[in-house]
């Protein structure tokens, strides 16, 4: 299995995923489109994943080559009909690459979070296994507003409606993370758009207090993140 990655800013990579990926042998080529990375032939790829980033789905004028990312997955997805993976900005990409919408959070969602599947969440394959209810790391002032057509949700939380969605039976995103690991917030909160957002919603303390909560779940953020995988892999054939 060959697996491709979008990433869109250095510290947003897939986490402790990397780690099952390493014992399971299987190779994987990031390509970092924020440094100009070209998109390789994607007949060449089993299996896309798509990471977060600061920028949002309309910068298109800062981040052109978000145009090419765009039309990318809506081959991948509609046309070559892969399994693809998308996690918070890469949420985001699926939904308008599909015809789906985005627009701001209306309370942005910053700091370990509770999201809870839907019925069709629990019922789904990627979700097998994990709590119908986790606190998660949320760091998200866009949301998915309106899912593309066919569009499932999987999961929501009190203020975001679509924090996890399926479409069709080989694209799944979300909006939240469990891929963190313990220098996760700190890498992040380094972000200048990053740590802009968390000082306005959780004040100057925020860094301080955000790693202590994501401390306090890692490990069941990282139990989730394998069993994600895990059913991934096996909803794949891998």
């Amino acid at each position: 299995m060959r697996l491709l990655v979008f990433q869109h800013i250095d510290c947003e990579h897939p986490g402790s995923l990397r780690q099952f990926l390493y014992e399971d042998g299987i190779d994987w080529d990031a390509i970092n489109l924020h440094r100009g990375d070209a998109i390789p032939d994607l007949k060449e790829y089993d299996a896309l994943w798509v990471m977060g980033g600061p920028m949002d789905v309309w910068d298109i004028d800062d981040c052109p080559w978000l145009v090419a990312e765009k039309s990318a997955i809506r081959r991948w997805v509609l046309e070559l009909k892969k399994p693809y993976l998308g996690l918070c900005l890469g949420h985001q990409l699926l939904a308008d690459a599909l015809g789906g919408t985005c627009g701001p959070q209306p309370v942005p969602e910053i700091g370990v979070l509770e999201v809870e599947l839907t019925n069709e969440g629990v019922a789904d394959p990627l979700f097998q296994g994990v709590p119908t209810k986790q606190r998660c790391l949320q760091w998200h002032s866009v949301r998915v507003a309106q899912p593309p057509d066919g569009a499932i949700v999987l999961a929501k939380s009190d203020v975001c409606s679509v924090q996890a969605m399926r479409v069709g039976n080989n694209a799944w995103s979300m909006q939240y993370h469990v891929e963190i690991e313990p220098d996760t917030v700190d890498n992040w909160g380094s972000v200048t758009a990053y740590a802009s957002a968390l000082q306005s919603t959780l004040g100057e303390s925020g860094l301080e207090m955000l790693k202590k909560e994501s401390n306090a779940a890692i490990d069941s953020c990282m139990l989730s993140a394998r069993q994600i995988y895990d059913n991934f892999m096996k909803s794949i054939g891998n």
